[in-house]
């Protein structure tokens, strides 16, 4: 069947897909030709979803597309349906494991990945992965064995074990246990190793720009014990900056469904930086009592309220401040003396207001939901024309001399610490001074069902 009439069907009714799927490998051709051709006008996952249906005749047909694709796009597109195709046997992956074209090797991996516990039959077949030479290679062969779980442990741990092991291996093997994690998934000598690494790091560690998604406090106090017992944090394990702020988003952008205390088990809390201690995270409390609300969108400003003045109240000074990487999501909630003086959600601010006056930290910028343009300042611009668009809006700033937009990096850098920028130079040539060590410290959740698993970096 030519491509022309394959495209047909493939628009066409379900009864039209349906007989393509039947056809199997005489029609894996023409499918694939289609699903790789981002000038056609049937949507790619239509093909791609025929082909994952056909089975174990496209398996090498995508493989090849995947290796020799004309496009980034192209590969992207096959390399989908290579991961997820219906095949019975799950042995007809393993050759390609072995293939010289590092993303179908990653693809095989991710089929292995998809099929979870049902791999665990495979486990020596996907250990050499561990040690592939690409790096995104090894990464798919560590979440194909967290896919696994328990069942790959026992394998993981012996090469852990023996001597003999290729050390690229045996690290592989240590990254996999950690994102497995649970009882005995890493022995007390990984534990003993990462912990001395962990010594060896902080003797010359400095601070480096945090990646902001989530939502932290500031807390004017070096008194870490006092911070702790706030929070009603325990069992503090002293880590790097960047294992803490690890962790941290680990956490913040996990939706493990098999462990729903993922989010609020741990936070991490930073050594003293120019006279604050940053708190990534929050209390089990306050977590479950957002996650718990009828409306989380209402709830979190009360209970971030509440804390930041009990905060406040007893330490002077306390402030709280979100970001999202993913859209324009951003607040802060400023409390001293055991008042909230200010509090300011861009994406309530139109809507429903702020708490307090403008704060002084505030001063110069223009808030998120402000818009310091006149009308009629973008006509006859396309917004979809984003070279046109983006030096119309400077010409427009610049003869306006409209402020720049305020976020709450820019709020905390005025007012405590902007951990976005603790490893960027000052004006005077500056850094963010550093006392102590900061510490990883369990939540109530925590201490009732452990850390969550998940490797770190240190």
């Amino acid at each position: 069947m030519d491509k022309a009439l394959v495209s047909a069907a493939l628009s066409g009714s379900k009864e039209a897909r349906d007989a393509l799927i039947e056809q199997g490998a005489s029609v894996v051709a023409a499918v694939l030709e289609v699903l790789c051709d981002a000038s056609s006008p049937v949507d790619w996952t239509v093909p791609a979803d025929v082909l994952c249906k056909i089975g174990e005749p496209a398996l090498l047909p995508l493989a090849e597309a995947v290796a020799s694709a004309a496009s980034p796009e192209a590969a992207r597109r096959a390399g989908w349906a290579l991961g997820r195709l219906k095949v019975a046997d799950q042995a007809a992956y393993v050759p390609l494991l072995r293939h010289p074209h590092a993303a179908v090797r990653s693809n095989a991996l991710y089929a292995f990945q998809s099929r979870g516990e049902a791999a665990a039959g495979f486990v020596d077949r996907l250990v050499p992965a561990l040690g592939d030479p690409e790096s995104e290679v090894r990464q798919r062969a560590v979440w194909a064995f967290k896919g696994i779980g328990t069942g790959a442990v026992p394998a993981l741990r012996r090469l852990r074990q023996e001597p003999s092991t290729a050390p690229r291996i045996r690290s592989g093997a240590l990254e996999a246990l950690a994102e497995i994690g649970g009882p005995g998934a890493l022995s007390g000598r990984d534990l003993a190793v990462w912990r001395r690494l962990t010594r060896i790091k902080l003797l010359s560690e400095t601070p480096e720009d945090v990646h902001l998604c989530g939502y932290w406090y500031a807390v004017r106090s070096d008194d870490q014990a006092a911070v702790l017992e706030a929070f009603g944090l325990g069992d503090p394990e002293p880590v790097t900056l960047r294992t803490g702020t690890s962790a941290w988003n680990s956490d913040t952008h996990s939706w493990d469904g098999k462990n729903p205390h993922q989010r609020c088990a741990r936070v991490y809390v930073s050594p003293v930086l120019d006279g604050w201690t940053l708190v990534f995270g929050d209390s089990s409390e306050d977590s479950h009592l957002i996650e718990e609300a009828d409306d989380q969108e209402e709830a979190l400003p009360v209970v971030v309220r509440r804390r930041c003045a009990e905060l406040s109240r007893r330490f002077g000074a306390a402030h709280w401040f979100g970001m999202s990487c993913g859209d324009d999501w951003t607040a802060w909630c400023l409390a001293e003396g055991g008042e909230v003086v200010r509090h300011y959600d861009a994406f309530d601010a139109a809507e429903k207001g702020y708490e307090g006056p403008g704060h002084p930290a505030e001063a110069g910028y223009l808030l998120p939901h402000e818009d310091g343009f006149p009308e009629g300042a973008f006509a006859g611009v396309s917004p979809t024309d984003h070279e046109a668009f983006a030096a119309r809006y400077q010409q427009v700033k610049e003869e306006l001399a409209i402020p720049d937009t305020c976020c709450a990096t820019h709020v905390a850098a005025r007012v405590s610490v902007d951990p976005g920028a603790l490893g960027t130079q000052g004006a005077l040539g500056t850094r963010t001074r550093v006392t102590g060590t900061g510490v990883l410290a369990l939540t109530a959740c925590g201490r009732r069902h452990g850390h969550p698993a998940g490797a770190l970096t240190v």
